[in-house]
């Protein structure tokens, strides 16, 4: 299933092929700084450019021997370019190689999710102004509160995403860095100039002040920015679950020709995208939480994050990509409701009116205690009744001292709930446009 929403290219950054070729370009920019340094002599770096090459079958056979991917790797470089291969991985470790093709791996696949929060960001919007005006039930505790419009619903939605986007950009900026600075990070075989040559070949910064590593803070801000989208992606999926529920039915999941949703009930509809996503979230929160348990090492490095990178690089920004474009596709085919967003809105019998009642007591100047008491009263007497408060409010002598028609007709005005609606809409659109 995850095939049908994430996008090929994000997948291929992960496969072993494409990280031993990333390897390969930073391998080869370094011997082509070393060239522009007089370093390395131009027939060799012509050999190196030409020649290097690998197969990835013989750098898994070498690793059975090595027990060490980076040496085997260079080995089966070795063996194709011949003896201008002494000046390949000149003066570097391991880290150098490993961590500035993650600053490279890690950006372009930053770059793909950025891509998909400005998808998801244009389908909210779209639906923003779709649904401006269709007033529904705003809810707090899971119980009715007052009316708002499902278009500021999905605004707010809105400016979520928007923000994730600023913060993503931050930390796609903070990945973005390479290290050609050695064993400890002093360069003492190496020097800031060639690696700010390397690294500018491969789009990249140098990272000002590294040890073995790229200091693994960077990694914690990345995986944790993830982690809050894949929060929102939640929050916004839990939302659409709990509207989906048989006595709300506000919203639904589409339901495409053939599909089934229960083994043993034909008549079941379930919201499983939005579940599905709420449960991965889950996984990319636990990963973010691994990428904060690296940032201490011992020293100036160990080699404990190794092996959980191996798994939260490509799990994490594959998960993202997938959970991004499977919402934006519920999203772009939910089925609203309408006549159950208005009924549930006559559901509490006008109660939601209370505050609007209560506020004008306010102004007519009565104590705020008295006319919160007054009012509860009748909103009480409404819901056990199932009677309408409006009529019980007309009725009341208590109430009818105070407010005339025109007044009582004013307060049971649905629209009053929309008066700023579009205030808000554009304040978010523009704010985050």
């Amino acid at each position: 299933m995850i095939e049908r929403y994430t996008r090929p290219e994000m997948g291929n950054l992960w496969t072993l092929e494409h990280k031993f070729r990333t390897w390969l370009e930073v391998e080869l920019a370094i011997s082509r700084a070393w060239n522009d340094l007089g370093v390395v002599p131009e027939k060799e770096w012509l050999e190196i450019k030409n020649k290097a090459d690998f197969e990835l079958d013989r750098i898994l056979e070498l690793e059975e021997q090595t027990k060490h991917d980076v040496i085997a790797f260079l080995t089966a470089i070795e063996e194709k370019v011949g003896p201008a291969s002494r000046y390949i991985h000149l003066g570097c470790t391991s880290s150098d190689i490993v961590d500035t093709a993650n600053g490279v791996i890690l950006h372009k696949a930053g770059s793909i999710i950025a891509n998909d929060i400005d998808y998801l960001l244009k389908v909210l919007q779209d639906m923003t102004y779709e649904y401006k005006g269709l007033l529904m039930m705003g809810r707090t505790h899971g119980v009715h509160a007052e009316p708002m419009s499902f278009g500021q619903k999905l605004a707010g939605f809105y400016a979520e995403f928007a923000r994730h986007k600023r913060r993503w950009q931050l930390a796609l900026d903070d990945i973005r860095v390479g290290k050609i600075s050695g064993a400890v990070g002093n360069y003492a075989h190496l020097s800031p100039e060639l690696e700010e040559k390397a690294c500018h070949y491969l789009g990249l910064r140098p990272d000002p002040v590294s040890t073995q590593i790229v200091q693994r803070d960077r990694y914690a801000h990345f995986f944790s920015a993830l982690a809050q989208i894949g929060g929102s992606i939640e929050r916004l999926s839990t939302e659409l679950r709990h509207l989906q529920r048989t006595e709300v039915l506000e919203v639904e999941e589409g339901f495409s020709k053939g599909q089934k949703g229960s083994s043993a009930m034909p008549h079941k509809k379930n919201p499983i995208s939005a579940e599905n996503l709420c449960g991965l979230a889950r996984l990319v929160r636990s990963n973010s939480l691994s990428a904060m348990e690296n940032m201490s090492l011992w020293h100036e490095r160990d080699i404990s994050h190794s092996s959980v990178e191996r798994v939260i690089m490509p799990d994490s920004t594959i998960l993202i990509n997938y959970m991004l474009r499977r919402l934006s596709n519920i999203l772009s085919n939910l089925v609203v409701k309408p006549e159950n967003i208005q009924s549930n809105l006559d559901s509490s019998y006008g109660l939601y009116f209370s505050q609007r009642l209560l506020m004008l007591l306010l102004e007519k100047g009565l104590a705020r205690q008295t006319a919160y008491e007054i009012v509860q009263s009748l909103a009480m007497k409404s819901w056990e009744n199932q009677t309408s408060f409006e009529t019980l409010v007309r009725d009341d002598p208590l109430i009818n001292s105070h407010l005339n028609d025109y007044e009582l007709k004013d307060i049971f005005d649905p629209n009053y709930y929309l008066r700023f609606e579009s205030q808000i809409i554009e304040r978010v659109i523009n704010e985050y446009s």
